[in-house]
């Protein structure tokens, strides 16, 4: 029987304000990672808060997160990074600053994939109107894209890409064969709320299979959403051979369900079309089977 694997992406940067169910104290995370991983998750995502607030990108926050959930069950736990906007910290431009957690958690061993968007993008929301402040833009230049990539090298890392647009499938593929990384794992953002990439429907899905069987045939990939609904997806990703994401990350904003909830949900629909939600282990080895 095939094996899917789920992603529980437990809260995202949103804040309660937007998304007022996320965990955002390193205990609330820590136990509904270890609930998600119970109930069927075969990773778990998360962004870092420490007490509520805004998320934070301390590795140590992020290693007592990341411990914490592996001290109770072994599943792989990988953190974001700083999003380097135009509105936003001009710091971030410095390379070594936007990923010095990842480097951090990497050196204590406390990683298994090599998160990076691989492209820019304008957030313009698709109820902007006339009257609206200009969106911002998120910027992943090609330096920043290429540091990761070296880092997966490095550490010998499987690159975790979240592709919101088909050009980020397509530099994504290109500059990861020229840094000879492992093979990536192509995550496929659907959106709803901003205007990128695709909405969850049929026909974007098959148009980003197409392009995906270009440009990196055989590859790991997986559905995910951006303040998206991509449950209608489900069934054609489990029959062509992908992998699922839910979450309150990645649910409409006011979504009323928790991530338990979504985990199980998730898991009850692979199991209605015929698979099995994937273990760690089972994961595990399958990307190594795939190591290049």
């Amino acid at each position: 029987m095939r094996k899917v694997w789920i992603e529980a992406a437990l809260n995202g940067a949103w804040s309660r304000r937007f998304q007022f169910g996320i965990p955002d104290t390193v205990e609330t995370i820590v136990a509904e990672g270890v609930a998600c991983a119970r109930a069927g998750a075969t990773i778990v995502h998360v962004h870092a808060y420490d007490g509520g607030g805004p998320q934070t990108h301390d590795w140590q926050v992020y290693a007592r997160i990341i411990e914490g959930i592996r001290n109770q069950v072994d599943v792989p736990v990988y953190p974001s990074y700083p999003a380097f906007m135009t509105d936003g910290d001009a710091g971030l431009a410095d390379i070594r600053a936007r990923y010095a957690h990842i480097e951090a958690l990497a050196e204590r061993g406390l990683l298994e994939f090599a998160l990076v968007d691989p492209g820019s993008v304008n957030f313009t929301l698709t109820s902007t109107t006339s009257a609206a402040k200009p969106a911002g833009t998120y910027m992943n230049p090609e330096n920043h894209i290429r540091y990761v990539l070296d880092f997966a090298v490095r550490h010998r890392l499987h690159p975790d890409f979240a592709i919101y647009e088909p050009g980020f499938l397509r530099a994504g593929a290109a500059l990861a064969r020229a840094a000879g990384t492992r093979i990536p794992i192509y995550r496929l953002m659907f959106c709803n709320q901003i205007a990128v990439g695709f909405p969850p429907k049929p026909y974007a899905l098959s148009a980003y299979l197409a392009l995906l069987e270009e440009e990196a045939p055989g590859a790991p990939w997986m559905i995910a959403g951006v303040s998206a609904d991509i449950r209608p997806l489900i069934a054609e990703t489990v029959a062509r051979g992908g992998h699922i994401r839910v979450g309150l990350e990645d649910a409409p904003l006011g979504a009323r369900t928790s991530n338990l909830e979504m985990v199980e949900e998730a898991v009850r629909m692979v199991r209605e079309h015929g698979a099995e939600p994937a273990s760690p282990a089972e994961m595990r080895q399958t990307l190594a089977d795939d190591s290049s």
